[in-house]
């Protein structure tokens, strides 16, 4: 029962194969090669116009590089309070940058329109002491299991363009976020005014795949210096596109993402049937947030469940009761029902 995290499972069979058959023979490197050019276009079509891909180890990576790339001297990006960059990322984002974050808070893990007016406001571009502002981010799915709308996404691009702000998308668990819309990648991204994705594959069945999409390739002229700055720029490069070719071949990696998502739902269904369990907040992507019995947590883990207790969210200092825990469970594309069930018996 491995609910702990999606970076815990391992790699889709067809991913491997394709990564296994790009082992043999000679290819040019520093992504020159015919299949690391193939991978490209494909990122295109998938996007359904022509965009600029930078392959990349991590999310931490994506992520830090693609802000790195619109910042200025006191430049200051805009997170949400909860988001991976400001939480997670050990600083990374400003370190490569050489920016600051700022955050804005938001209910259910989403930047709140109005108050990242406000907080940009603070920020002039005049502003020498205090700092400018530089460019928002946005994480799809956040960091607590919900996802932006498309209205609500269009909302946040509103008020970036207004700015003149370049639009950031952490797509960590970018599929994820995609099927539980039902939409297509174009709709979720740069139709909403998104300037910049960190398109994410490793949670989602590869083996360490992540990538910088750029939808204005004019904009992407200086990522290849600032990628081969950063030590980003592998000279293999083909195995990394080698998994992205697994993983989109016959849609691959939305079927796992269904599968992912699916197993959260049976998760929060079986939750919400269950004397003593609740749903922390309601979510719809692969991670939920369920508040049960600490001799329920206890029961678990010793039948092997892995999960983690969760942070208490400060404004909601009185979610928890004294008998009670917060745990996050993610599921992922190697979840099998049967751990659902089990996880489920445990609480009953």
């Amino acid at each position: 029962m491995f609910f702990a995290s999606d970076n815990w499972a391992g790699a889709h069979p067809k991913v491997a194969e394709r990564l296994l058959a790009a082992s043999s023979g000679f290819a040019s490197a520093y992504g020159t090669s015919e299949l690391d050019q193939r991978v490209e276009a494909r990122f295109s079509e998938i996007f359904e116009r022509e965009v600029a891909v930078f392959f990349v180890a991590t999310g931490t990576a994506a992520n830090s590089l693609s802000l790195a790339s619109v910042q200025k001297p006191g430049g200051i990006s805009f997170c949400h309070t909860e988001a991976h960059v400001a939480e997670d990322e050990c600083g990374a984002p400003d370190f490569f940058s050489g920016a600051r974050l700022a955050t804005v808070e938001g209910a259910l893990g989403k930047i709140d329109p109005k108050a990242l007016s406000a907080k940009i406001a603070r920020f002039p571009q005049d502003a020498v002491h205090h700092g400018r502002a530089a460019a928002v981010t946005i994480t799809q799915a956040t960091e607590i299991g919900t996802v932006y709308s498309l209205d609500e996404i269009d909302a946040i691009a509103a008020i970036a363009q207004a700015n003149g702000l370049p639009l950031h998308m952490d797509g960590a668990r970018f599929a994820n976020a995609l099927v539980a819309l039902g939409t297509t990648p174009a709709e979720m991204t740069w139709k909403r005014g998104v300037d910049i994705l960190s398109f994410g594959a490793t949670k989602n069945g590869c083996w360490c795949a992540e990538a910088i999409v750029f939808f204005d390739q004019e904009k992407a002229k200086e990522m290849h210096f600032i990628r081969k700055r950063a030590a980003q720029l592998f000279s293999k490069s083909r195995f990394i596109a080698a998994q992205f070719d697994g993983y989109f071949q016959d849609d691959l990696w939305l079927d796992l993402a269904r599968h992912s998502n699916g197993m959260a739902d049976r998760l929060r269904a079986g939750l919400e049937e269950t004397s003593g369990a609740r749903l922390a907040w309601p979510t719809a992507s692969n991670e939920v947030f369920a508040i049960i019995p600490k001799s329920s947590a206890k029961t678990a883990e010793d039948k092997g469940a892995k999960f983690y207790e969760w942070p208490i969210p400060e404004s909601q200092p009185d979610l928890v009761g004294r008998d009670e825990t917060l745990i996050r469970l993610v599921t992922s594309f190697a979840t099998p029902e049967a751990d659902v069930a089990n996880f489920l018996a445990c609480l009953n």
